[in-house]
């Protein structure tokens, strides 16, 4: 078998089966193992018997197997797995509607709105999405809603009606019937002895899964260099910021160190929330800021024998791709992150913050919301404390973004937004790359031009004027070659990321 999962509509069984006997847990997520004398299904790695070749189906999505009538394992608890990687990397519509629809797109706007994100009629998605992924936009909706609600039934000591709305379902009964169906047990089965009298008064306690190993002393320390004022803080342990989300505002707090061990770990995560029914949107934002659906054992497969990359993965394994929050937000800074320092930037972005940021607490070290582009594009240029030409490109792309003439959401097609963010005055290869990179959260990206690169490649022998030509070999995963050698800097920061 490969040593990377391949997509789960071009697996056959027969390599199906293959990872189900070797319990191998990259595929985890990837697929699920239907077993039709049990009526259960499973993730790959599930610790119990192997069935027999005959008795089983497999499946791309959790949703796919709840329509085939299936039952979630309360052994390996398969939809608690992380993601697959394979929807970041598919640009295709599956990847792009799989992305929305975790973000809670449908359970807001319903199948006609997430259509026409994607530019399709409701009936032609439906039909895509089931011909690729076994299951509709809103068998995938109900299924994200039940693994959300197991979640905040399991982990909390939410009320079951808060857990509801919290989890997108429109009532209790909803609630129930669906928890009931997926799991074959009532919301009080699941929760156990925990008891449920507590109120949470809107913070939410959750551990987020990822796979393992999982960089997070890296990842925080990325994070911590960056970190704007008002909007987010760091210590030596977390990283907090503030989210602005579809109900209202909130903000969200993660211990992050590093992980080892075999299959899933958790990040502990605290938020609060204005409205819990941003709970789905809220959760999914974060995991995409910790790249949390990342298969890192694929990755570093790809990297072993490589003489440059080799060494660096084997000393920082599970280095992760820092996402973002608000695609809006990442836009604007990388703007402000032109031809200056890191330092430079966050000094630009925090007084921006402080002047058209929308404050959401008075005190403590969360203030303000990231300004919205609405707000930044009736700015005048000249009031902006940058260059003249800087400010005209931000405000130019502000204009694009809030008039959503350019979508920064996980559902946009990579490479049309790229064509846009150029086609845009002072925005060059450099500024739509970054973009990509943390607000697309495309795999795939290299910035060949940053001189934390060329400082990279300097520093472990290579000549930088070669960097595109190495990246070609590091192909589909040249986004984490990117963080490997901007780690491999370590004391010194890039000056233009």
């Amino acid at each position: 078998m490969n040593t990377t999962a391949p997509h789960p509509v071009r697996m056959d069984k027969e390599s199906c089966y293959r990872a189900v006997k070797s319990r191998d847990r990259r595929f985890d997520g990837v697929f699920y193992t239907a077993v039709k004398t049990t009526g259960i299904y499973c993730r790959p790695s599930c610790p119990a018997r192997t069935p027999g070749y005959a008795n089983v189906s497999f499946h791309p999505t959790a949703a796919s197997a709840q329509a085939a009538g299936y039952r979630a394992c309360k052994r390996c608890i398969p939809d608690a797995t992380p993601g697959s990687p394979d929807w970041d990397v598919a640009a295709d519509v599956a990847g792009r509607a799989m992305r929305l629809i975790a973000d809670g797109v449908v359970d807001r706007d319903g199948v006609d709105g997430l259509a026409r994100r994607l530019g399709y009629t409701s009936r032609h998605l439906t039909r895509l999405l089931t011909q690729e992924l076994g299951a509709g936009p809103l068998a995938l909706a109900r299924a994200r809603r039940a693994q959300t609600a197991r979640i905040l039934i399991e982990t909390t000591a939410m009320p079951y009606a808060d857990v509801a709305f919290a989890a997108g379902f429109s009532s209790i009964r909803q609630f129930n019937d669906t928890i009931r169906e997926v799991y074959a047990a009532s919301p009080t089965d699941l929760r156990g002895r925990r008891g449920n009298t507590r109120s949470t008064h809107g913070t939410v306690e959750m551990r987020l899964a990822v796979r393992t190993p999982f960089a997070g002393r890296a990842l925080l320390a990325f994070f911590a260099t960056r970190a704007v004022p008002g909007i987010e803080a760091a210590d030596a342990a977390s990283y907090s910021r503030t989210l602005r989300l579809p109900h209202g505002v909130g903000t969200v707090r993660l211990e992050l160190d590093d992980l080892t061990g075999e299959g899933t770990a958790f990040v502990p995560a605290t938020f609060t929330l204005e409205d819990l029914r941003d709970t789905g949107a809220a959760v999914e934002r974060v995991r995409r800021l910790l790249d949390a659906d990342c298969d890192p054992v694929a990755v570093a497969d790809t990297f072993a024998g490589d003489a440059l990359l080799g060494p660096l993965v084997r000393a920082v394994p599970g280095l992760r791709v820092p996402g973002h929050v608000d695609g809006h937000e990442i836009a604007v800074r990388a703007v402000l992150g032109q031809q200056v320092s890191v330092a430079g930037a966050r000094t630009v972005a925090a007084r921006l913050t402080q002047q058209y940021g929308a404050t959401v607490a008075p005190d403590g070290e969360l203030t303000h919301l990231f300004p919205d582009v609405a707000t930044l594009a009736g700015v005048d240029p000249e009031d902006l404390p940058m260059p003249r030409a800087r400010g005209r490109a931000l405000i130019a792309l502000c204009a694009a973004l809030a008039d959503e003439t350019i979508a920064l959401d996980r559902g946009a097609d990579r490479d049309e937004v790229r064509t846009q963010l150029l086609a845009l005055p002072g925005i060059g290869p450099w500024t739509a790359d970054y973009i990509a990179l943390r607000a697309l959260g495309h795999p795939d990206v290299f910035l060949p031009t940053d001189i934390g690169i060329r400082d990279a490649l300097t520093g472990l022998g290579r000549d930088p004027r070669d960097a595109a030509a190495l990246a070609e070999t590091w192909r589909p995963w040249r986004s984490y070659a990117q963080m490997q050698l901007w780690q491999s800097l370590a004391a010194t920061e890039p000056e233009e990321n």
